[in-house]
This record gives structure tokens, C-alpha cells and sequence, in this order.
């Protein structure tokens, strides 16, 4: 089996390329009749899924995985332990399941990415959710201790009040960019043209 492309896309950190390359890669081996479960890369195929968000598929695939897999590789079973806690939607789960095992060399940087990838994303879930939010719940959602999260929400320019142990959210400014189709505007150049002759 040929992962030059998946070996590639992991060189050059184009980890959400990873999921599309490993299913195209698989429906390859399958329409070939190659037998390819002995040395499948299942956990960088699983976080590829993980890395954009999609859910349903890695649960899908975890379905497909044969059970002989899911025994003999530990490092399977704690990614499946990253998706079930995704599933739940229990944030400092997520994180503990990432730090709760010794990855392999390989998955390493994959994970870090998906690690700092979940944490923009709980960061913008708060931003878009709260106006005020207790230190004790953005560590919650950030994965981090009560310190470390409000050194990373300040740095963000949110405030802290001491006393209450509240955060205010600086709400970030939507740009708002105006599309402006060609015919739209030739319309207006002739209008404004006859309006002047």
C-alpha cells in the first residue's frame, strides 16, 4: 500500500487532508482487492476525522474497524476514548483523553494540532455564547487549570474581576465583507450615466 500521500500531507501539517486521503486510499485498496487492515494507519485516520470535526464518520469507521484491531492497539482505543468524550460533549474530557496516553512519534504532531485546533473552537464557542463566564468554567472549556485559562482569555483582551472570579468576554468585531457582482455594478454605471446626459 502506497501512503506517500498521507506520509506528504502529515510532513506538511495539511491535516485536514488527512480524513479525504485516507478514505480515498481505502476505497482504493478495496476496489484492488488489496488486503490492507495488517498495516492500516487507523488512529491518523481516526483524528483526521476528529481534526475536521466530523464526528459521525469517525464513529462510523470505528464501527468498521475488526475487533482484533480494537484489541491489540491500545493507541486505538484512546482515540476512541477522544471521540466518546466529543460525542458528550464533555470538554475537559476531550483533554484529559489527549494527555492520558503515551502517542506513538507518529500521531503526535496530528494530535497537538487537534488539541490546539479544540481549543480554538471551545474558545470561540465562549465567545459566542457568554457575555460573563466564571474562571472556573472557561478552564473548564479550555482544558487548563483556573491560572492558565486566565492568562489565555486575558491575552485575548477579556477582563478579569478578581473579586467575583468572573470574566467579561470581549466580543470579537464581525467584518462584514460586500460582494459586489460585475453586472450589478455596470447596471449602476449606466444608470448614473443616463441620470447625468
Amino acid at each position: 500500500m502506497d501512503f506517500a500521500r498521507l506520509t506528504e500531507a502529515l510532513a506538511f501539517k495539511s491535516y485536514e487532508k488527512i480524513a479525504d486521503i485516507c478514505d480515498d486510499l481505502m476505497l482504493q485498496a478495496a476496489a484492488e482487492g488489496v488486503d490492507y487492515q495488517d498495516e492500516w494507519p487507523y488512529v491518523i485516520h481516526f483524528l483526521g476525522y476528529l481534526y475536521v470535526d466530523d464526528i459521525n464518520s469517525a464513529r462510523f469507521f470505528w464501527k468498521s474497524i475488526p475487533s482484533t484491531m480494537k484489541e491489540h492497539r491500545p493507541e486505538l482505543v484512546a482515540v476512541w476514548k477522544i471521540a466518546q468524550k466529543l460525542w458528550i460533549q464533555d470538554h475537559r474530557g476531550v483533554y484529559e483523553a489527549i494527555h492520558g496516553f503515551d502517542w506513538c512519534q507518529e500521531v503526535q504532531g496530528l494530535l497537538v494540532a487537534f488539541s490546539d485546533l479544540y481549543r480554538r473552537r471551545m474558545f470561540q464557542l465562549l465567545v459566542s455564547a457568554y457575555s460573563t463566564i466564571s474562571i472556573h468554567d472557561a478552564a473548564h472549556f479550555l482544558g487548563m487549570n483556573e491560572e492558565e485559562a486566565k492568562n489565555y482569555v486575558t491575552r485575548r483582551g477579556w477582563i478579569v474581576d478578581v473579586a467575583s472570579e468572573m470574566l467579561t468576554v470581549k466580543k470579537q468585531e464581525i467584518g462584514r465583507e460586500q460582494k459586489l457582482d460585475s453586472s450589478k455594478l455596470q447596471r449602476l454605471t449606466e444608470y448614473v450615466f443616463h441620470l447625468e446626459h
